[in-house]
Protein backbone atom coordinates (compact mmCIF):
# COMPACT_ATOMS: atom_id res chain seq x y z
CA UNK A 1 0.00 0.00 0.00
CA UNK A 2 1.26 3.00 -1.06
CA UNK A 3 2.48 5.88 1.65
CA UNK A 4 -0.16 9.15 1.98
CA UNK A 5 2.60 12.18 1.07
CA UNK A 6 1.90 14.64 3.73
CA UNK A 7 0.18 18.21 2.33
CA UNK A 8 3.15 20.68 2.00
CA UNK A 9 1.46 23.69 3.82
CA UNK A 10 0.98 26.90 1.82
CA UNK A 11 2.61 29.88 3.11
CA UNK A 12 1.14 33.14 2.33
CA UNK A 13 3.59 35.85 2.16
CA UNK A 14 2.66 38.82 4.33
CA UNK A 15 4.26 42.03 4.44
CA UNK A 16 4.11 44.09 7.28
CA UNK A 17 4.58 47.92 6.23
CA UNK A 18 4.90 50.60 9.53
CA UNK A 19 3.06 54.04 7.83
CA UNK A 20 5.73 56.72 7.05
CA UNK A 21 6.79 59.76 9.25
CA UNK A 22 4.55 62.56 10.15
CA UNK A 23 5.16 65.56 11.88
CA UNK A 24 4.46 64.17 15.77
CA UNK A 25 6.85 60.83 14.84
CA UNK A 26 9.34 60.48 17.74
CA UNK A 27 7.56 63.45 19.93
CA UNK A 28 4.06 62.50 20.63
CA UNK A 29 2.22 59.41 21.39
CA UNK A 30 -0.95 59.65 19.10
CA UNK A 31 -2.55 56.58 19.68
CA UNK A 32 -5.35 56.36 17.59
CA UNK A 33 -6.72 60.26 17.31
CA UNK A 34 -8.14 61.10 14.37
CA UNK A 35 -6.24 63.71 11.82
CA UNK A 36 -2.55 62.97 12.10
CA UNK A 37 -1.20 62.61 8.49
CA UNK A 38 2.18 61.80 6.73
CA UNK A 39 4.59 64.61 6.27
CA UNK A 40 6.38 65.28 3.46
CA UNK A 41 9.08 62.91 3.97
CA UNK A 42 6.50 60.70 5.21
CA UNK A 43 4.57 60.79 1.48
CA UNK A 44 7.82 60.27 0.41
CA UNK A 45 8.93 57.17 2.21
CA UNK A 46 5.42 55.91 1.08
CA UNK A 47 6.01 56.31 -2.35
CA UNK A 48 9.39 54.13 -1.80
CA UNK A 49 7.92 51.62 0.38
CA UNK A 50 5.26 51.48 -3.13
CA UNK A 51 8.29 51.28 -5.38
CA UNK A 52 9.62 48.09 -3.58
CA UNK A 53 6.18 46.34 -3.30
CA UNK A 54 5.79 46.75 -7.34
CA UNK A 55 8.28 44.70 -8.12
CA UNK A 56 6.87 41.49 -6.63
CA UNK A 57 5.62 39.17 -9.19
CA UNK A 58 2.65 39.11 -7.07
CA UNK A 59 0.62 41.22 -4.91
CA UNK A 60 -2.88 40.07 -3.66
CA UNK A 61 -4.67 42.50 -1.67
CA UNK A 62 -3.20 45.64 0.30
CA UNK A 63 -4.66 45.93 4.03
CA UNK A 64 -4.48 48.81 6.21
CA UNK A 65 -5.82 50.41 9.99
CA UNK A 66 -8.60 53.29 8.96
CA UNK A 67 -5.78 56.06 10.57
CA UNK A 68 -4.92 58.31 8.13
CA UNK A 69 -1.48 58.01 8.21
CA UNK A 70 -1.72 53.94 7.19
CA UNK A 71 -4.32 55.02 4.78
CA UNK A 72 -2.03 57.53 3.46
CA UNK A 73 0.72 54.78 3.40
CA UNK A 74 -1.75 52.47 2.19
CA UNK A 75 -2.41 54.43 -0.91
CA UNK A 76 1.00 54.77 -3.27
CA UNK A 77 1.52 50.96 -2.78
CA UNK A 78 -2.11 50.09 -3.77
CA UNK A 79 -2.31 52.60 -7.05
CA UNK A 80 1.23 51.14 -7.92
CA UNK A 81 -0.51 47.54 -8.18
CA UNK A 82 -3.97 48.55 -9.42
CA UNK A 83 -5.23 47.33 -6.09
CA UNK A 84 -7.69 49.18 -3.93
CA UNK A 85 -6.96 49.43 0.03
CA UNK A 86 -9.11 47.49 2.43
CA UNK A 87 -9.83 49.25 5.84
CA UNK A 88 -9.03 46.37 8.73
CA UNK A 89 -9.49 47.41 12.17
CA UNK A 90 -7.42 44.99 13.26
CA UNK A 91 -4.61 46.61 12.35
CA UNK A 92 -5.22 49.66 14.79
CA UNK A 93 -2.51 50.82 16.70
CA UNK A 94 -2.61 49.81 20.28
CA UNK A 95 -4.72 52.00 22.27
CA UNK A 96 -2.85 54.24 24.64
CA UNK A 97 -6.53 55.53 26.20
CA UNK A 98 -5.32 58.39 28.79
CA UNK A 99 -1.80 58.66 27.60
CA UNK A 100 -3.67 59.26 23.50
CA UNK A 101 -1.76 62.28 22.57
CA UNK A 102 0.60 62.98 25.37
CA UNK A 103 4.47 64.09 24.42
CA UNK A 104 7.33 61.15 25.16
CA UNK A 105 9.27 63.46 26.95
CA UNK A 106 6.54 63.71 29.66
CA UNK A 107 5.79 60.27 29.54
CA UNK A 108 9.57 58.81 30.05
CA UNK A 109 9.42 60.46 33.36
CA UNK A 110 6.39 58.26 34.96
CA UNK A 111 7.58 55.66 36.94
CA UNK A 112 5.12 53.49 35.02
CA UNK A 113 7.33 53.97 31.77
CA UNK A 114 9.82 51.53 33.63
CA UNK A 115 7.20 48.97 33.19
CA UNK A 116 5.94 50.06 30.18
CA UNK A 117 9.76 48.91 28.41
CA UNK A 118 10.79 46.19 30.37
CA UNK A 119 8.02 44.33 31.52
CA UNK A 120 4.90 45.35 28.69
CA UNK A 121 2.84 41.50 29.33
CA UNK A 122 1.84 43.30 32.40
CA UNK A 123 0.84 46.55 31.64
CA UNK A 124 -2.74 48.21 30.36
CA UNK A 125 -2.86 51.77 29.40
CA UNK A 126 -4.84 53.75 31.55
CA UNK A 127 -8.44 53.32 29.95
CA UNK A 128 -7.10 51.69 27.35
CA UNK A 129 -5.53 48.68 25.85
CA UNK A 130 -2.83 46.06 27.40
CA UNK A 131 -0.06 44.77 25.06
CA UNK A 132 -0.83 41.22 25.80
CA UNK A 133 -4.40 42.12 24.05
CA UNK A 134 -3.02 44.17 21.58
CA UNK A 135 -0.72 41.20 20.47
CA UNK A 136 -3.37 38.67 20.76
CA UNK A 137 -5.43 41.05 18.44
CA UNK A 138 -2.58 41.89 15.55
CA UNK A 139 -1.90 37.92 15.55
CA UNK A 140 -5.68 36.97 15.14
CA UNK A 141 -5.71 39.33 12.43
CA UNK A 142 -2.85 38.33 10.27
CA UNK A 143 -3.69 34.85 10.60
CA UNK A 144 -7.29 35.47 9.12
CA UNK A 145 -5.86 37.91 6.43
CA UNK A 146 -3.18 35.24 5.34
CA UNK A 147 -6.18 32.14 5.44
CA UNK A 148 -8.07 34.45 3.39
CA UNK A 149 -5.01 34.36 0.51
CA UNK A 150 -3.10 31.14 0.83
CA UNK A 151 -0.21 30.93 -1.32
CA UNK A 152 -0.22 34.22 -1.89
CA UNK A 153 0.93 37.44 -0.81
CA UNK A 154 -0.77 40.40 1.34
CA UNK A 155 0.87 43.75 2.44
CA UNK A 156 -0.95 45.00 5.61
CA UNK A 157 0.25 48.49 6.54
CA UNK A 158 0.06 49.30 10.87
CA UNK A 159 1.56 50.70 13.80
CA UNK A 160 5.22 50.38 15.00
CA UNK A 161 3.95 48.13 18.40
CA UNK A 162 1.55 45.77 16.56
CA UNK A 163 4.10 45.12 13.77
CA UNK A 164 6.51 44.51 16.79
CA UNK A 165 4.07 42.06 18.61
CA UNK A 166 3.35 40.46 15.87
CA UNK A 167 7.34 39.36 14.79
CA UNK A 168 7.80 38.63 18.53
CA UNK A 169 5.20 36.35 18.37
CA UNK A 170 6.68 34.93 15.16
CA UNK A 171 10.41 34.23 16.21
CA UNK A 172 8.91 33.32 19.52
CA UNK A 173 10.17 35.98 21.54
CA UNK A 174 8.28 36.59 24.88
CA UNK A 175 6.15 40.08 24.65
CA UNK A 176 8.48 41.28 27.52
CA UNK A 177 10.98 41.51 25.26
CA UNK A 178 9.53 42.84 21.93
CA UNK A 179 10.59 46.72 22.93
CA UNK A 180 14.25 45.34 21.59
CA UNK A 181 12.22 45.11 18.47
CA UNK A 182 13.04 48.36 16.06
CA UNK A 183 10.35 49.20 13.48
CA UNK A 184 11.27 52.35 11.26
CA UNK A 185 8.44 54.19 9.55
CA UNK A 186 7.78 52.57 5.89
CA UNK A 187 9.95 49.75 6.53
CA UNK A 188 8.88 46.52 5.61
CA UNK A 189 9.23 43.30 7.38
CA UNK A 190 8.29 39.86 6.13
CA UNK A 191 6.46 36.52 7.19
CA UNK A 192 5.38 33.26 5.66
CA UNK A 193 2.45 32.32 7.10
CA UNK A 194 1.30 28.92 7.23
CA UNK A 195 -1.36 26.70 9.00
CA UNK A 196 1.67 25.48 10.61
CA UNK A 197 2.49 29.16 11.93
CA UNK A 198 4.73 32.35 10.90
CA UNK A 199 8.18 32.57 9.78
CA UNK A 200 10.11 35.13 9.63
CA UNK A 201 11.86 36.31 5.99
CA UNK A 202 12.85 39.86 6.87
CA UNK A 203 12.65 42.68 9.62
CA UNK A 204 12.84 45.87 9.57
CA UNK A 205 13.82 46.55 6.17
CA UNK A 206 13.76 50.19 4.79
CA UNK A 207 15.66 50.18 1.21
CA UNK A 208 17.33 47.15 -1.53
CA UNK A 209 14.14 44.81 -3.19
CA UNK A 210 12.35 42.71 -1.52
CA UNK A 211 11.62 40.39 -4.28
CA UNK A 212 14.00 37.34 -3.09
CA UNK A 213 12.17 36.57 0.15
CA UNK A 214 11.39 32.99 0.39
CA UNK A 215 10.78 30.26 2.42
CA UNK A 216 13.94 27.58 1.24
Amino acid sequence: MPRQRKAVPQFTTVLLVRHGNTPTTGKVLPGRAAGLSLSDKGLEQATRAGERIHALARVDAIYCSPLERARETAAPIAQMRGLKPKIDKGLLECDFGDWTGESLARLSKLPEWQTVQRSPSTFRFPNGESFTEMQVRIVSTLDRLRQAHPGGTIVCVSHADPIKAALAHAVGTHLDLFQRIIISTCSISALAWSSHGPAVLAMNTTGGPIGDLAIS
